[in-house]
C-alpha cells in the first residue's frame, strides 16, 4: 500500500509538462488570468486561500494596479500540496500555499524540473507544532507514543503530520521505519481507516485531528507541541510569475495581509465563513484560528520558521522524498517587503512568543455560547467550567489551553487533572501523567469530575 500510494504521488508530481514554456497568468494581452491553488479544507492557509476568496480582497487589490490589464482569478481547490506542486511545475499555477514539508518538495521538484518556485510568504503557524497531532480511535486502550511500536499508524508520507510521527518515535525510542508499520493514506483515507480499525492511530495536520476530536470519532495520543518545533504553511510562487508580473505577486501579499488583519479583528466571523466555504463545522475551524487558536496567522517570513525549515529537510531526505534543498535561495522575501512596507518590519518585531501554561491560562480559555457572534473569555479553567456547568445547554464549544503547552483543545475532549484547587485541562494523556508524576497529590479526572468541582 505505502509502496503504490508513493508511486502515485510521483506520478502526480511528474505529470506531462504541458504548456510549461508559458506563464499560467495568460490571455490576450490585456485580459489576464491569474491562477491560485490552495487547500480549503486546510485551513492554516485560508489567509491566502478560503478566506481571502471569500473577501475579495486580491480581486480588489488587482483591480487598483490601473495597468491596463484586466484581471481575473482562477481559484483551484486542492487536497493537498502534491497536485500544486505538480500544477506549478507545469506551468498553470502561478501561487499556491501549502504546509512546510510539501513546501520543500515544491522547491525541490521546482529546481529539478528547471521550473524554481519561491517561499513568499507565511500563512498559519504555531512555534511549538501544535498544529499536527496523532489520535487514536475514542476506546483505544493505547495511552503514549510507547504503545504505537508494532501497531498500524495512518500518516500522509511528506506532510508536516510524517515529520511530527517521525521525531515523536523517535524521542520515545521507536524506529519510525522499522517499530510501526506505516500507512501512507490521504487524511480522509487514514481518518475512515482510524474508524474502521484497520489502522491503530492517525497522525495528520490541521484541521483532521480537531474534526476527529469534535465528532467523537478520535482521541489525542500525542500533542505535536511537545516536539517544541515550529511548524507552519506559506505560499509559494513561481519564479518566472514573479519576474514577469511583480506588481501582481505583491497585490496578492497586500491582499494575503488585508485577510489577516480580518481574521484577527474578527475571529468569529471567520470562523464561520470558512466553515460556510469548506464544509467544516465552524466549532473546529474557530479551535484553530480562533482569538487564541493553536495557530497564528502573519505573513512574515519569520527567521526561526526558517531555521525550522531547514530541520526538516533531513526527514525528506531520509523518506527519499528530496535530496539537499537549498532553503536560502528557495526563501524569497523581496516581494513581501515591498508588499507591506514598513508594516513588514513592525510585523517581524511582534510574532508571538511560544505559549507558557501561565500566558495561555491567563488568556485562551473560551466559550462559544449557541446564537452568540462572540466568545467569552475567562481567566482560568476552573472559572471556564464554572461558567459550562450553569449553561449546559447554552454552550456552542468550550476550549482550553493545554497546562504544558498551550495547545488549545475541546474542553470536554481534553485530559483533566485536579492538583489542590486547581483544575488544569491536556490535549494528551502522557503529558497529564507527567505532570502528575511531578506534583503530589495531583490525579487524572474526568471532566464530569472537572465539572463537578468547579460548580
Amino acid at each position: 500500500m505505502k509502496r503504490t500510494a508513493l508511486a502515485a504521488s510521483a506520478a502526480l508530481l511528474l505529470l506531462p509538462l504541458t504548456g510549461c514554456g508559458g506563464s499560467a497568468a495568460a490571455g490576450d494581452g490585456k485580459n489576464v488570468t491569474i491562477t491560485v491553488g490552495y487547500q480549503s479544507k486546510t485551513i492554516n492557509t485560508v489567509t491566502a486561500g478560503t478566506l481571502l476568496r471569500s473577501l475579495g480582497y486580491f480581486e480588489k487589490e488587482l483591480n487598483a494596479l490601473h495597468d491596463g490589464h484586466t484581471y481575473k482569478v482562477g481559484w483551484q481547490d486542492y487536497a493537498t500540496g502534491a497536485p500544486i506542486t505538480a500544477q506549478m511545475t507545469a506551468g498553470k499555477i502561478d501561487i499556491g500555499s501549502m504546509g512546510d514539508f510539501p513546501l520543500l518538495i515544491n522547491a525541490a521538484r521546482g529546481k529539478q524540473l528547471g521550473k524554481p518556485t519561491h517561499l513568499v510568504s507565511v500563512t498559519g503557524y504555531n512555534l511549538r507544532g501544535g498544529l499536527n497531532t496523532i489520535v487514536t480511535s475514542p476506546d483505544s486502550k493505547l495511552s503514549s507514543l510507547a504503545d504505537l511500536k508494532g501497531k498500524k499508524v495512518s500518516t500522509s508520507v511528506g506532510s508536516a503530520a510524517d515529520g511530527t510521527l517521525v521525531r515523536a518515535l523517535q524521542r520515545a525510542g521507536i524506529d519510525p521505519d522499522k517499530g510501526i508499520e506505516k500507512l501512507n493514506q490521504q487524511p480522509a483515507v487514514g481518518a475512515s481507516a482510524l474508524s474502521a480499525g484497520s489502522a491503530d492511530a492517525l497522525s495528520q495536520f490541521v484541521a483532521w485531528p480537531g474534526l476527529l476530536a469534535f465528532q467523537g470519532k478520535a482521541k489525542a495520543l500525542y500533542d505535536g507541541a511537545e516536539l517544541n518545533l515550529p511548524t507552519f504553511h506559506g505560499v509559494t510562487a513561481r519564479e518566472d510569475f514573479a519576474e514577469q508580473r511583480p506588481a501582481v505577486l505583491e497585490a496578492f501579499l497586500k491582499a494575503q495581509s488585508e485577510a489577516t488583519d480580518y481574521l484577527d479583528a474578527h475571529p468569529v466571523a471567520a470562523a464561520e465563513s470558512v466553515a460556510e466555504a469548506t464544509g467544516l463545522p465552524a466549532e473546529v475551524v474557530y479551535l484553530y484560528n480562533g482569538a487564541h487558536g493553536i495557530s497564528t496567522f502573519d505573513p512574515a517570513l519569520q527567521p526561526r520558521l526558517i531555521s525550522a525549515l531547514k530541520q526538516d529537510v533531513s526527514i525528506l531526505k531520509t523518506a527519499k522524498l528530496t535530496g539537499d534543498i537549498d532553503v536560502d535561495s528557495f526563501v524569497d522575501d523581496r516581494y513581501v517587503k515591498k508588499a507591506l512596507g514598513a508594516d513588514y518590519a513592525q510585523r517581524l518585531a511582534a510574532t508571538a512568543t511560544p505559549p507558557t501554561s501561565a500566558s495561555a491560562s491567563a488568556s485562551a480559555n473560551e466559550v462559544w455560547p449557541k446564537g452568540s457572534e462572540k466568545t467569552v473569555a475567562f481567566k482560568s479553567p476552573a472559572e471556564l467550567l464554572s461558567y459550562v456547568a450553569r449553561h449546559k445547554d447554552g454552550i456552542r464549544a468550550a476550549y482550553v489551553p493545554d497546562a504544558t503547552t498551550g495547545t488549545l483543545w475541546f474542553a470536554d475532549k481534553a485530559v483533566w487533572v485536579a492538583d489542590g484547587d486547581r483544575l488544569l485541562p491536556f490535549v494528551a494523556p502522557a503529558t497529564a501523567r507527567a505532570y502528575v508524576d511531578g506534583h503530589g497529590g495531583a490525579r487524572v479526572i474526568t471532566y464530569a469530575e472537572a465539572l463537578g468541582r468547579a460548580s
